[in-house]
């Protein structure tokens, strides 16, 4: 058991899971807080490096598999350090715990001979739901099944003419996630099928414009709604997803769980468990991640009763 503790937070691997704790004190920053507790199984670390810095510590790095983590597919290397579950900052006095830390990873991740290469599936389960963002014009939300939007006094008419927005997860093709830089806004755009963005993201009513710098700290609930999202509809590279782009209703993909607040799996369609091929790839995958320790026990079986029911 390798662990190291530091004010933002705590990394413990105990040779198959590396679980991440966010730390309580105010810095820590929000995006963290809302995530939570992050259990990585060692098939998803594409590699893992400590960082010296000086005077002031260091820094651990986490990198993940390409595909692995919906939350690092759409924020795309674009998060800052201080929001980034996949860093943690490490005080001066525990520099050798965290090198300590960094050998145990490396030398699992040889003796179990874990590719550097891309994921056909997400490893990692999508963030927990509800989930809901604040942006210069509006707020979205999603419960797992649905995103609405509701728009206020700083939106354009074309937004506003049309009412709120409701669209249903197997309505979307996907979701883009930009986040501001400088004093440009960002924005968080979903994508409805069979449609191609034309509009500027502050005229197109499928588009929630995120705040610019001053307001960066509240776009940290788009990125996870993003990652919600992500997780519950096919895999980039599945075979499944180019299919899925043209059905008018869910898709027949058996993906990894995803959760609920209240630690209940989420995204299961009745069409899942008229495949006798997609029921035994979705309990084997419930398998892993229980194994793995992504799912608890009471996860895990609440999970697979839900597939098994609907049978």
């Amino acid at each position: 058991m390798a662990e190291i503790l530091q004010r933002a937070g705590a990394w413990t691997f105990d040779g198959e899971t590396v679980r991440i704790v966010p730390g309580t004190e105010r810095r820590v920053h929000q995006l963290r807080k809302t995530l939570g507790e992050v259990a990585v199984p060692l098939h998803a670390v594409a590699g893992i490096a400590y960082e010296p810095g000086g005077r002031k510590g260091g820094r651990l790095r986490l990198r993940l598999r390409d595909g692995a983590d919906p939350l690092s597919q759409v924020a795309s290397g674009r998060l800052p350090d201080a929001s980034d579950p996949y860093q943690l900052a490490v005080e001066k006095d525990r520099t050798g715990v965290a090198a300590y830390f960094v050998e145990e990873v490396r030398n699992a991740l040889l003796l179990e001979e874990v590719p550097d290469s891309p994921c056909d599936r997400f490893l990692l389960p999508g963030p927990p739901v509800p989930l809901t963002a604040s942006g210069t014009d509006g707020t979205a939300s999603f419960d797992g099944e649905r995103v609405q939007i509701e728009w206020n006094w700083m939106a354009e008419q074309s937004k506003t003419s049309g009412g709120p927005r409701r669209l249903a997860l197997h309505e979307l093709d996907g979701v883009d996630w930009t986040p501001p830089l400088g004093w440009e806004s960002g924005s968080l755009r979903f994508h409805p099928k069979g449609t191609h963005p034309t509009l500027k993201p502050q005229h197109d009513p499928n588009c929630l414009m995120l705040w610019g710098v001053r307001q960066a700290r509240e776009t940290g609930g788009s990125v996870l709604l993003a990652a919600a999202i992500v997780a519950r509809l096919p895999h980039p590279r599945s075979q499944e997803a180019a299919s899925y782009a043209g059905t008018s209703g869910p898709a027949q993909e058996a993906m990894p769980p995803v959760l609920t607040k209240g630690g209940h799996s989420g995204g299961t369609s009745a069409a899942d468990a008229t495949d006798h091929d997609g029921l035994l790839r979705r309990l084997r995958e419930l398998g892993e991640l229980h194994t793995s320790g992504v799912l608890t026990d009471e996860e895990f079986r609440l999970a697979k009763k839900a597939i098994l029911d609907r049978f």
